[in-house]
């Protein structure tokens, strides 16, 4: 099959041949129909990730179809349409019999623990837990698009979250999980202030339901800014970019007894940022992280994609080959344009 490759942390990937996947017992191998292109490939790439071995193939976020599957998956058949989350749960340790396979203490990731999906084909561990049936009215590069930014901020907005209707909201960062995040907050009716620094981002912020928008470069106190917009701080804040500055700033926005959702990914020499302590405790507010969705939960999130309360499509914005991602993983550190980029070519 074709794959992109990389045999050293840092260094361009290569375009290459390599033998096709086969499924384990418990797993499947999927044709690989769309798969996206997201910032947490990229620190894979430079080698943030210590799961990684190399010569590796990034991609998590992906969807397709079964090509072939073990001799002890009961669920699916060749030919199922399907996705799966970032995050897949080994189905016998305490956090997964309790639900949280996003927290599984022998948690598999495409793309990091195994080969992935910039490639013709993927496998994909304990299938009959961790596969979501895609229904046919969603195409496979909105289902891409799920996979990692999406469901993490569905999950961090409604379960980790527990956004309600009139709260106010900040998100800071509008990526591809921050625009996620905007979108889901507003279809369940809260005030979104979106943060970012870059014009274009904060347009489609505003067309995806931010009601107010902040250009982190034309105010001297960000966090100032929001606390004026939402007339006394924000209910609820995420960091969707992964920084200390977006981090401290999301959480100085907050009110009083509000919650504070770390979403972004802080590795290397972000994984330790400073926080402003004093106000968490005289302000009793709650610090949380949002790490993936479990496959259970998608029949929450995708009724409300097929009833149109949540338009994930809009969210994509270019569709490249597999040759091309090269160039794009490489530049995804540089924040370039809007939206998410997704694989759709082989």
């Amino acid at each position: 099959m074709k794959a992109v490759m990389f045999e050293a942390f840092n260094e361009r990937p290569k375009l290459v041949r390599v033998p096709d996947p086969s499924p384990e017992p418990h797993g499947v191998v999927l044709k690989v129909e769309a798969t996206g292109v997201c910032r947490s490939d990229w620190h894979g790439w430079v080698g943030h990730d210590a799961d990684i071995e190399l010569p590796h193939v990034p991609g998590h976020e992906l969807a397709g179809v079964i090509q072939a599957i073990g001799k002890d998956v009961t669920k699916w058949k060749v030919g199922d349409r399907v996705t799966v989350p970032f995050v897949g749960g080994c189905g016998d340790c305490p956090e997964c019999h309790a639900g949280h396979q996003q927290v599984c203490h022998h948690q598999f990731q495409p793309g990091f623990t195994h080969w992935g999906s910039f490639a013709e084909y993927v496998s994909i561990h304990k299938a009959d837990l961790n596969l979501v049936a895609l229904p046919e009215s969603v195409s496979f590069a909105t289902a891409a698009s799920l996979g990692c930014r999406f469901v993490t901020s569905f999950r961090a907005v409604v379960d980790q979250g527990k956004v309600a209707a009139g709260q106010w909201v900040a998100v800071h960062g509008c990526g591809g999980v921050g625009l996620a995040a905007i979108m889901i907050a507003d279809a369940l009716g809260a005030n979104v202030v979106a943060v970012d620094i870059a014009d274009d981002k904060l347009a489609l912020a505003r067309s995806l339901g931010a009601a107010i928008t902040i250009n982190a470069r034309s105010v001297a106190d960000v966090s100032g800014a929001v606390i004026e917009a939402s007339k006394g701080g924000v209910h609820v804040s995420l960091d969707a970019l992964g920084h200390p500055e977006t981090c401290f700033n999301s959480i100085l926005g907050l009110r009083r007894r509000g919650k504070h959702v770390q979403v972004g990914l802080m590795l290397a020499d972000h994984s330790t940022p400073i926080v402003p302590m004093s106000r968490i405790v005289a302000h009793e507010l709650e610090i949380l992280g949002s790490h993936g969705m479990q496959a259970h939960r998608y029949d929450v999130m995708m009724p409300m994609i097929l009833a149109g309360k949540l338009r994930p499509e809009r969210l994509v914005r270019q569709k490249i080959g597999l040759e091309e991602s090269i160039d794009v993983l490489m530049a995804m550190d540089k924040f370039q344009g809007a939206g998410v980029t997704v694989i759709t070519r082989f």
